[in-house]
């Protein structure tokens, strides 16, 4: 995996030494993890500072170890851009950009692809997306690069809870990289197509989307005769949505419904199997209910699904949930 990623560890090396930092916190999602020894024997041999591993979750850029912070001199998460308007002292994010080329695939979609389209991608590709839209402009097609909101580092970027960087002027994205979530959601939010180009696999595919609908309704119907729910309110620093989780228990309170809320860290089906309720409103990471609502002992549900249930908003105005 060293040699599809760029780790950036001589930069690291730079901000160690220029910090005179001793103790070292390093945090990778999973999909790093698994680099995590070799990445910290390289820089503790590098710098001889003394390295610390968090072994905790990490989703995103949203989501820093802030316990881990509190014993490190500085730390490092792999694998995310940063998010702009969330500050975190001594914290720098190394965003792993891929060394894959991407134009291949783009070759082999070329003749799909429509004469307008807007493009996305995530940390590890975003870097690519002018590289490919020049190429789209070599065969008279126009890529459109759109500026996200305050949460987003880079045209061309979205997260698994942002999809604001998906120009609203095209009626088709081309999303550049790995996986279907994140083409998934901005099909959800965009309610326009989105084609994914996968440079790791050379492959070219459409997020299933009719069938993350169809999930979607099912809790929805599951939760039309809830009593009691459970408003989940997440401490991670950059999904922490309080006041939201208010007002959802006002609404629910108004209906007739009890209402309580649920502050935790990790959103896992184990952690909410002691309170028996009737549904769950997510106001934590909007992933938890889209992409792992499986196992939960009661209905996941977002903030939007939520008015549906409770006759606050109507079913085709129904939005993704995004932060």
């Amino acid at each position: 995996m060293l040699e599809e990623y760029d780790f950036d560890l001589s930069h690291v090396t730079s901000l160690i030494k220029e910090k005179h930092a001793k103790v070292v916190g390093l945090q990778f999602p999973d999909g790093f993890r698994r680099e995590a020894l070799r990445i910290s024997g390289e820089i503790s041999q590098n710098t001889g500072v003394r390295c610390v591993i968090s072994a905790n979750s990490c989703f995103g850029a949203c989501d820093v170890d802030t316990g881990l912070l509190k014993s490190a001199d500085i730390m490092f998460q792999f694998g995310h851009a940063e998010i702009p308007n969330i500050t975190v002292a001594d914290t720098h994010f190394i965003e792993a950009r891929s060394l894959t080329p991407v134009l291949p695939v783009i070759k082999q979609a070329i003749s799909e692809i429509p004469d307008h389209i807007g493009l996305i991608s995530t940390a590890q590709f975003v870097h690519t997306l002018t590289d490919v839209q020049k190429y789209l402009a070599d065969h008279g097609i126009t890529g459109v690069i759109h500026h996200g909101d305050k949460r987003i580092a880079y045209p061309g970027l979205v997260l698994g809870c942002n999809f604001s960087a998906a120009a609203p002027n095209c009626d088709e994205y081309l999303y550049i990289g790995t996986g279907d979530f994140h083409a998934l959601g901005v099909a959800l939010a965009t309610k326009k197509p989105v084609r994914i180009v996968d440079p790791v696999i050379e492959e070219v595919r459409m997020p299933d989307v009719d069938r993350m609908l169809r999930k979607r309704c099912a809790a929805i119907e599951r939760s039309l005769d809830a009593q009691a729910i459970g408003v989940i309110v997440s401490t991670k620093i950059g999904q922490c949505r309080k006041e939201l989780a208010f007002d959802l228990c006002a609404m629910a309170e108004a209906h007739g419904m009890n209402a309580h809320i649920l502050m935790m860290d990790l959103v896992t089906p184990d952690a909410l199997r002691a309170f028996n309720l009737d549904a769950f409103v997510n106001t934590a990471c909007p992933r938890i209910a889209t992409d792992g609502s499986a196992g939960f002992p009661a209905p996941m549900l977002t903030p939007v699904e939520f008015e549906v249930v409770i006759g606050e908003r109507r079913w085709n105005d129904m939005v993704f949930d995004e932060i």
